[in-house]
Protein backbone atom coordinates (compact mmCIF):
# COMPACT_ATOMS: atom_id res chain seq x y z
CA UNK A 1 0.00 0.00 0.00
CA UNK A 2 1.31 3.59 -1.07
CA UNK A 3 1.96 5.93 1.85
CA UNK A 4 -0.48 8.39 1.05
CA UNK A 5 -2.97 5.83 1.16
CA UNK A 6 -1.91 4.66 4.85
CA UNK A 7 -1.49 8.50 6.11
CA UNK A 8 -5.30 8.36 4.94
CA UNK A 9 -5.67 5.55 6.44
CA UNK A 10 -4.40 6.44 9.82
CA UNK A 11 -6.83 9.64 10.19
CA UNK A 12 -9.68 7.79 8.88
CA UNK A 13 -9.58 5.20 11.51
CA UNK A 14 -9.47 7.75 14.38
CA UNK A 15 -11.97 9.67 13.33
CA UNK A 16 -14.29 6.66 12.61
CA UNK A 17 -14.03 5.39 16.77
CA UNK A 18 -16.62 6.51 18.13
CA UNK A 19 -16.90 6.42 21.69
CA UNK A 20 -20.61 7.22 22.14
CA UNK A 21 -21.83 6.93 18.66
CA UNK A 22 -25.83 6.12 18.84
CA UNK A 23 -24.84 3.89 15.39
CA UNK A 24 -22.50 1.82 16.82
CA UNK A 25 -23.37 -1.69 18.38
CA UNK A 26 -20.05 -2.83 20.41
CA UNK A 27 -19.08 -4.54 23.58
CA UNK A 28 -17.79 -0.81 25.03
CA UNK A 29 -22.02 0.03 25.79
CA UNK A 30 -24.59 -3.01 25.46
CA UNK A 31 -23.67 -5.64 22.82
CA UNK A 32 -27.31 -5.47 20.99
CA UNK A 33 -28.04 -9.10 19.09
CA UNK A 34 -26.90 -7.89 15.56
CA UNK A 35 -29.89 -7.73 12.69
CA UNK A 36 -28.61 -11.25 11.24
CA UNK A 37 -29.20 -12.54 14.74
CA UNK A 38 -32.58 -11.19 14.98
CA UNK A 39 -33.71 -12.28 11.35
CA UNK A 40 -32.81 -16.16 11.89
CA UNK A 41 -34.98 -16.03 15.18
CA UNK A 42 -37.62 -14.81 13.21
CA UNK A 43 -37.23 -17.63 10.87
CA UNK A 44 -36.94 -20.20 13.25
CA UNK A 45 -40.40 -19.20 14.71
CA UNK A 46 -41.68 -19.44 11.51
CA UNK A 47 -40.00 -22.84 11.23
CA UNK A 48 -41.90 -24.04 14.30
CA UNK A 49 -45.49 -22.60 13.28
CA UNK A 50 -45.01 -24.43 9.50
CA UNK A 51 -42.76 -27.19 10.05
CA UNK A 52 -40.61 -28.51 7.23
CA UNK A 53 -42.38 -25.76 5.34
CA UNK A 54 -39.27 -23.15 5.05
CA UNK A 55 -36.42 -24.79 5.63
CA UNK A 56 -34.57 -26.86 2.98
CA UNK A 57 -35.06 -30.25 4.31
CA UNK A 58 -38.30 -31.97 5.53
CA UNK A 59 -39.14 -32.71 8.79
CA UNK A 60 -38.54 -36.73 9.17
CA UNK A 61 -40.45 -36.95 11.71
CA UNK A 62 -42.81 -34.05 14.46
CA UNK A 63 -42.62 -35.59 17.89
CA UNK A 64 -43.29 -34.03 21.02
CA UNK A 65 -39.72 -34.27 21.68
CA UNK A 66 -38.45 -32.37 18.97
CA UNK A 67 -40.53 -29.75 19.24
CA UNK A 68 -40.05 -29.77 22.74
CA UNK A 69 -36.61 -29.36 22.07
CA UNK A 70 -37.11 -26.73 19.31
CA UNK A 71 -39.08 -24.32 21.55
CA UNK A 72 -36.13 -24.21 24.19
CA UNK A 73 -33.59 -23.41 21.84
CA UNK A 74 -36.08 -20.69 20.81
CA UNK A 75 -36.55 -19.51 24.38
CA UNK A 76 -33.30 -19.31 24.96
CA UNK A 77 -32.03 -17.25 22.47
CA UNK A 78 -35.03 -15.01 21.93
CA UNK A 79 -34.36 -14.44 26.03
CA UNK A 80 -30.83 -13.49 25.63
CA UNK A 81 -31.28 -11.19 22.33
CA UNK A 82 -34.51 -9.24 24.57
CA UNK A 83 -32.31 -8.71 27.65
CA UNK A 84 -29.80 -7.37 25.93
CA UNK A 85 -32.22 -4.91 24.01
CA UNK A 86 -33.52 -4.07 27.69
CA UNK A 87 -30.29 -3.40 28.71
CA UNK A 88 -29.79 -1.20 25.57
CA UNK A 89 -32.57 0.66 27.00
CA UNK A 90 -31.59 1.18 30.46
CA UNK A 91 -28.02 2.67 28.66
CA UNK A 92 -30.19 5.30 26.60
CA UNK A 93 -32.71 6.18 30.01
CA UNK A 94 -35.99 4.60 28.27
CA UNK A 95 -35.59 1.55 31.26
CA UNK A 96 -34.74 3.28 34.82
CA UNK A 97 -31.21 1.90 36.31
CA UNK A 98 -30.97 -1.25 37.71
CA UNK A 99 -34.32 -2.35 35.70
CA UNK A 100 -34.53 -6.13 35.37
CA UNK A 101 -33.97 -6.84 31.96
CA UNK A 102 -33.31 -10.79 32.44
CA UNK A 103 -36.74 -10.91 34.12
CA UNK A 104 -38.13 -8.88 31.58
CA UNK A 105 -37.10 -10.51 28.92
CA UNK A 106 -38.10 -13.92 30.48
CA UNK A 107 -41.76 -12.75 30.71
CA UNK A 108 -41.93 -11.76 27.06
CA UNK A 109 -40.69 -14.96 25.57
CA UNK A 110 -43.49 -16.40 28.22
CA UNK A 111 -46.11 -13.83 26.84
CA UNK A 112 -45.09 -15.05 22.82
CA UNK A 113 -45.15 -18.59 23.88
CA UNK A 114 -48.47 -18.36 25.71
CA UNK A 115 -49.30 -16.77 22.27
CA UNK A 116 -48.14 -19.37 19.60
CA UNK A 117 -50.96 -21.76 19.36
CA UNK A 118 -53.58 -18.57 18.95
CA UNK A 119 -51.32 -17.59 16.16
CA UNK A 120 -51.34 -20.95 14.18
CA UNK A 121 -55.05 -20.71 14.62
CA UNK A 122 -55.14 -17.26 13.11
CA UNK A 123 -52.85 -18.14 10.16
CA UNK A 124 -54.58 -21.41 9.54
CA UNK A 125 -57.59 -18.75 8.77
CA UNK A 126 -55.43 -16.67 7.00
CA UNK A 127 -54.27 -19.83 4.76
CA UNK A 128 -57.81 -20.32 4.61
CA UNK A 129 -58.94 -17.04 3.24
CA UNK A 130 -55.77 -17.23 0.44
CA UNK A 131 -56.75 -20.23 -1.07
CA UNK A 132 -60.70 -19.59 -0.94
CA UNK A 133 -59.89 -15.76 -2.54
CA UNK A 134 -57.47 -16.47 -5.16
CA UNK A 135 -58.93 -19.03 -8.22
CA UNK A 136 -54.88 -19.08 -8.61
CA UNK A 137 -54.04 -21.21 -5.53
CA UNK A 138 -54.16 -24.72 -5.77
CA UNK A 139 -53.04 -26.19 -2.89
CA UNK A 140 -52.46 -24.79 1.12
CA UNK A 141 -48.82 -25.75 0.87
CA UNK A 142 -48.21 -23.43 -2.47
CA UNK A 143 -50.02 -19.94 -0.10
CA UNK A 144 -47.74 -21.46 2.37
CA UNK A 145 -44.71 -22.11 0.59
CA UNK A 146 -45.09 -19.17 -1.85
CA UNK A 147 -46.87 -16.47 -1.29
CA UNK A 148 -45.93 -13.64 -0.20
CA UNK A 149 -48.81 -12.35 1.95
CA UNK A 150 -48.96 -15.03 4.07
CA UNK A 151 -44.94 -14.41 4.90
CA UNK A 152 -45.80 -10.72 5.69
CA UNK A 153 -48.54 -11.74 7.75
CA UNK A 154 -46.96 -14.67 10.00
CA UNK A 155 -43.99 -12.16 10.40
CA UNK A 156 -46.54 -9.69 11.41
CA UNK A 157 -48.38 -11.67 14.09
CA UNK A 158 -45.37 -12.76 15.62
CA UNK A 159 -44.05 -9.07 15.43
CA UNK A 160 -47.15 -8.04 16.96
CA UNK A 161 -47.16 -9.79 20.11
CA UNK A 162 -43.63 -8.59 21.06
CA UNK A 163 -45.00 -4.99 20.20
CA UNK A 164 -47.32 -4.99 22.30
CA UNK A 165 -44.74 -6.60 25.22
CA UNK A 166 -43.53 -3.20 24.58
CA UNK A 167 -40.31 -4.95 23.00
CA UNK A 168 -40.03 -2.21 19.80
CA UNK A 169 -36.47 -2.70 18.36
CA UNK A 170 -37.00 -6.76 17.85
CA UNK A 171 -40.45 -6.73 16.06
CA UNK A 172 -39.16 -3.85 13.79
CA UNK A 173 -36.44 -5.73 12.47
CA UNK A 174 -38.63 -8.86 12.25
CA UNK A 175 -41.31 -6.90 9.94
CA UNK A 176 -38.50 -4.70 8.03
CA UNK A 177 -37.25 -7.83 7.24
CA UNK A 178 -40.45 -9.13 5.50
CA UNK A 179 -41.06 -5.84 3.74
CA UNK A 180 -37.79 -6.43 2.33
CA UNK A 181 -39.12 -9.81 1.15
CA UNK A 182 -42.31 -9.33 -0.13
CA UNK A 183 -43.02 -5.96 -0.82
CA UNK A 184 -45.52 -5.82 1.75
CA UNK A 185 -44.76 -2.96 4.75
CA UNK A 186 -47.01 -3.79 8.02
CA UNK A 187 -46.23 -1.95 11.29
CA UNK A 188 -45.62 -4.52 14.43
CA UNK A 189 -48.57 -2.63 16.05
CA UNK A 190 -51.28 -2.73 13.47
CA UNK A 191 -54.12 -5.09 15.03
CA UNK A 192 -55.36 -7.59 12.08
CA UNK A 193 -58.07 -10.05 12.25
CA UNK A 194 -58.56 -13.63 11.34
CA UNK A 195 -58.99 -14.48 7.89
CA UNK A 196 -56.64 -11.61 6.76
CA UNK A 197 -54.94 -12.23 2.71
CA UNK A 198 -53.35 -9.72 0.73
CA UNK A 199 -53.30 -10.87 -3.13
CA UNK A 200 -50.40 -10.33 -4.69
CA UNK A 201 -48.80 -7.11 -2.28
CA UNK A 202 -46.28 -5.43 -3.67
CA UNK A 203 -46.33 -2.15 -2.42
CA UNK A 204 -49.02 -2.55 0.73
CA UNK A 205 -48.27 -0.12 3.34
CA UNK A 206 -50.39 -0.49 7.05
CA UNK A 207 -49.87 2.04 9.60
CA UNK A 208 -48.99 1.37 13.35
CA UNK A 209 -52.21 2.54 14.86
CA UNK A 210 -54.60 0.54 11.99
CA UNK A 211 -57.26 -1.80 13.39
CA UNK A 212 -58.16 -4.55 10.49
CA UNK A 213 -60.78 -6.49 11.37
CA UNK A 214 -61.57 -9.93 10.09
CA UNK A 215 -61.96 -11.27 6.59
CA UNK A 216 -60.41 -8.85 5.05
CA UNK A 217 -58.61 -8.79 1.58
CA UNK A 218 -56.67 -5.94 -0.11
CA UNK A 219 -54.76 -5.63 -3.14
CA UNK A 220 -51.49 -5.19 -3.93
CA UNK A 221 -50.87 -0.85 -3.55
CA UNK A 222 -53.21 -0.28 -0.99
CA UNK A 223 -51.96 2.25 1.85
CA UNK A 224 -53.99 2.57 4.90
CA UNK A 225 -52.16 5.77 5.85
CA UNK A 226 -51.67 8.64 8.63
CA UNK A 227 -53.43 11.93 6.83
CA UNK A 228 -51.02 14.49 8.69
CA UNK A 229 -48.54 14.47 11.42
CA UNK A 230 -49.58 16.00 14.73
CA UNK A 231 -46.68 18.63 16.38
CA UNK A 232 -46.37 19.96 20.09
CA UNK A 233 -46.17 23.54 20.48
CA UNK A 234 -42.17 22.82 20.10
CA UNK A 235 -42.50 21.28 17.04
CA UNK A 236 -41.75 17.70 17.81
CA UNK A 237 -44.11 14.96 16.57
CA UNK A 238 -46.97 13.68 18.65
CA UNK A 239 -46.09 10.06 19.51
CA UNK A 240 -48.60 7.42 20.44
CA UNK A 241 -52.22 8.66 18.80
CA UNK A 242 -54.38 6.98 16.87
CA UNK A 243 -53.30 7.89 12.72
CA UNK A 244 -54.47 5.30 10.88
CA UNK A 245 -57.99 4.02 9.82
CA UNK A 246 -60.16 1.27 10.71
CA UNK A 247 -61.44 -1.58 8.66
CA UNK A 248 -64.27 -3.65 9.75
CA UNK A 249 -65.11 -7.12 8.85
CA UNK A 250 -65.34 -8.42 5.28
CA UNK A 251 -64.25 -5.30 3.83
CA UNK A 252 -62.55 -5.59 0.20
CA UNK A 253 -59.91 -3.12 -0.85
CA UNK A 254 -58.71 -3.30 -4.25
CA UNK A 255 -55.25 -2.27 -6.16
CA UNK A 256 -53.73 1.32 -5.08
CA UNK A 257 -56.22 2.54 -3.15
CA UNK A 258 -55.22 5.14 -0.56
CA UNK A 259 -56.80 5.53 2.80
CA UNK A 260 -56.02 8.16 5.11
CA UNK A 261 -56.72 9.69 9.16
CA UNK A 262 -56.82 8.25 12.90
CA UNK A 263 -60.86 8.79 13.14
CA UNK A 264 -61.69 7.00 9.19
CA UNK A 265 -63.23 4.04 9.44
CA UNK A 266 -64.05 1.64 6.47
CA UNK A 267 -67.74 0.25 7.19
CA UNK A 268 -68.44 -3.32 7.35
CA UNK A 269 -68.54 -5.31 3.90
CA UNK A 270 -67.69 -2.19 2.45
CA UNK A 271 -65.80 -2.57 -0.69
CA UNK A 272 -62.94 0.34 -1.86
CA UNK A 273 -62.20 0.22 -5.86
CA UNK A 274 -58.69 0.96 -7.16
CA UNK A 275 -57.48 4.18 -7.55
CA UNK A 276 -59.22 5.48 -4.81
CA UNK A 277 -58.31 8.08 -2.19
CA UNK A 278 -60.41 8.83 1.03
CA UNK A 279 -59.62 10.40 3.74
CA UNK A 280 -63.06 10.29 5.53
CA UNK A 281 -65.36 7.30 7.13
CA UNK A 282 -68.05 5.38 4.98
CA UNK A 283 -71.17 3.58 6.60
CA UNK A 284 -71.08 -0.23 6.31
CA UNK A 285 -71.76 -1.66 2.96
CA UNK A 286 -70.42 0.79 1.06
CA UNK A 287 -69.44 0.39 -2.58
CA UNK A 288 -66.39 3.33 -3.41
CA UNK A 289 -65.21 3.49 -6.52
CA UNK A 290 -63.14 6.44 -8.79
CA UNK A 291 -64.81 7.86 -11.03
CA UNK A 292 -62.47 10.34 -13.62
CA UNK A 293 -63.58 13.71 -14.22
Amino acid sequence: MDSETEALIETLAGRLVCRNCPAMNTRRGVNLPGRRAMIATLRTILSALFPGCLSYEPVENEDVESVRARLRAIAETLTDQIARIEAYRVLEHSRPAGFDCEGRARAVVRALFEALPGIRALLQADILAAYEGDPAAHSNMEIVMSYPGLLAVATHRIAHVLYREDVHLLPRVMSEYAHSRTGIDIHPGATIGQGFFIDHGTGVVIGETCVIGRNVKLYQGVTLGARSFQKDSEGHLVKGIKRHPNVEDDVIIYANATILGGDTVIGKGSIIGGNVWLAHSVPPGSRIFYKEG
